[in-house]
């Protein structure tokens, strides 16, 4: 997992699909469901991590 293509792609196999026009808001409820999945055991603790890892470092880079 390399880009936040790939964590779209990742929440698409679950059937999630998160656009409502602010990036931003839109990284973060991406976050929030990466969280939930990881919290439900359907998805391993190192692609949690670098989900987050990504989604966070693209927020920041969008505050700036």
């Amino acid at each position: 997992m390399n880009t936040i293509y790939d964590v779209q792609q990742l929440l698409k196999k679950f059937g999630t699909i998160i656009y409502i026009g602010d990036r931003i808001a839109d990284l973060e409820l991406m976050e929030d469901e990466v969280k939930q999945l990881y919290q439900s055991g359907l998805i391993e603790p190192k692609v949690y991590q670098m989900a987050i890892l990504l989604l966070r470092q693209e927020i920041q880079s969008l505050k700036r």
